[in-house]
């Protein structure tokens, strides 16, 4: 684990906010120097802290009206059936984020359509299709609070 101090996690909590920003407004808002800013970002980087750049988009405003968080539970689980599920489960568009969970499923999935109906032709042409899937649980995201991470 990493020793932050509360200055490096004022850095994150602005970065998890706006990661655009330049150091320089980042040190500013933060009381310190656009140097001394730049060299404690490098570090957070250097050390595994900051990981990538990351753009967030709007599903919604792209068309995509539903999310729906799909739990599922594969017919077998040796590890050819992991690894083929998560090889061909990622090559699908629509699907978001998958997580491998320890619970009730062995993945769940956050699946962005345009529409219940285009959720459902997602679900039967393309995720029922995967190799390993034995069960499927789905829920429909209703609403979403974004807040930024641990700090």
């Amino acid at each position: 684990m990493i020793a932050l101090d509360d200055t490096d996690r004022a850095i994150l909590r602005a970065l998890q906010r706006d990661a655009a920003q330049s150091a320089a407004a980042l040190g500013s808002r933060i009381g310190l120097s656009q140097p001394a800013t730049w060299r404690r970002i490098k570090r957070l980087r250097d050390d595994g802290v900051l990981v990538g750049r990351r753009v967030a988009l709007n599903a919604q405003s792209l068309g995509f009206g539903v999310t729906v968080f799909l739990g599922v539970k594969l017919a077998t689980k040796g590890r050819v059936s992991l690894d083929d599920f998560e090889r061909a489960v990622v090559a699908i568009p629509e699907v978001q984020l998958v997580e491998h969970v320890l619970g009730l499923y062995d993945y769940r999935l956050r699946v962005v359509a345009r529409d219940l109906a285009d959720f459902e032709r997602v679900l039967r042409r393309r995720v029922m299709t995967l190799p390993g899937v034995g069960n499927v649980e789905a829920n429909v995201l209703l609403s979403e609070e974004r807040r930024p991470g641990p700090l």
